[in-house]
């Protein structure tokens, strides 16, 4: 089982308008609701390329029932295709709050493809919540093959969280892999993860570098044992005590581009536990990235795309200490 933590969970809602204009009304022409969280999203994903996998962080109020409601229902029709007989969607291990779960609105405009980002803030989250939410995540480990640490923190969680999420899936023996960012990222990153996956911006903040080369070897000099880094259209650039090696798409997609980089982490972590070469892991990883961008949903990936970007994308590099 492959354990994704999301934090700071969210309702997504996707709002597609004919042309997105600023001070005027607009008539949305469709409204698609489905559990949200960068951690929610990797499972999603991870679920339809046939493995079993848990999620686990916090849920509360109107919002989180309807999110736990939609967790349910499963990964939804256009991505059950690419998922094997009997295989089925993530299994619910959130723990209930007092506060709400925030919404995320993305607005969809139908005419440029872009993509405009609402994100609510999370639930306060009390001390004790959190005190449950820990010994639920030792429970679980004890049956993971894998976890991934996911997005941002909620208010009232310690901003060393993640720091203490790496040590304890460690001491379990279980691999782990921590995608966040600013003070959670830089502390996480000392407790020496098995990868992280920062974007550009991400891994500038981190590192002071904005050469993506040299930041990636920094980011491993302060703690990671794998660096992946999201370069957008670039694709993605690995350093690993294996070696170091780029994956790009073929060509520069449109679309949107929300859930992208989590779809990479699904890549990575299912190649992880199936005991891919990085070679293979990263390929698997940008082809789902990009199958993200072109597809309909915010966060989901579109199976065809992914399929035909399988053999296209171009994945160099050389093996040996990076």
């Amino acid at each position: 089982m492959i354990l994704t933590v999301t934090l700071n969970t969210a309702l997504d809602i996707t709002y597609r308008v004919r042309g997105l204009r600023p001070h005027a009304s607009h008539r949305v022409s469709e409204v698609v609701e489905r559990p949200g969280g960068k951690g929610v999203n990797v499972a999603r994903v991870l679920a339809a390329l046939g493995h079993r996998v848990t999620v686990t962080g916090f849920a509360g109020g109107a919002t989180g029932e309807v999110l736990r409601e939609r967790l349910s229902d499963g990964v939804p029709g256009s991505v059950l295709r690419e998922r094997p007989a009997g295989g089925g969607g993530p299994v619910d291990a959130l723990v209930p709050v007092s506060g709400a779960t925030r919404r995320t609105i993305a607005i969809v405009d139908e005419l440029t493809g872009d993509t405009t980002q609402l994100n609510e803030p999370g639930p306060q989250i009390a001390p004790a919540e959190w005190g449950t939410f820990l010994d639920r995540y030792e429970e679980l480990l004890a049956g993971a093959s894998a976890v991934a640490l996911c997005g941002s923190l909620p208010p009232g969680v310690p901003v060393g969280a993640y720091a203490n999420l790496v040590r304890a899936a460690r001491a379990a023996g279980v691999p782990v892999l921590l995608d966040t960012s600013g003070e959670p990222l830089r502390r996480g990153v000392a407790a020496r993860p098995d990868v992280i996956k920062p974007n550009a911006d991400e891994l500038a903040e981190l590192t002071g570098s904005h050469d993506p080369s040299r930041a990636t070897r920094d980011a491993r000099r302060r703690g990671a044992h794998a660096v992946v880094a999201s370069l957008g259209a670039e694709g993605l650039l690995a350093v690993t005590p294996e070696g170091h090696w780029r994956a790009v798409p073929p060509a520069r997609l449109t679309g949107n581009p929300t859930g992208a980089g989590d779809s990479a982490v699904a890549g990575l972590l299912s190649g992880l536990v199936e005991r891919l070469s990085w070679p293979d892991r990263l390929l698997r990883a940008a082809a789902l990235s990009a199958a993200t961008v072109r597809a309909a949903t915010a966060g989901d990936f579109d199976p065809a795309a992914y399929r035909d970007l399988l053999g296209r994308v171009a994945v160099s590099g050389e093996a040996g200490a990076a």
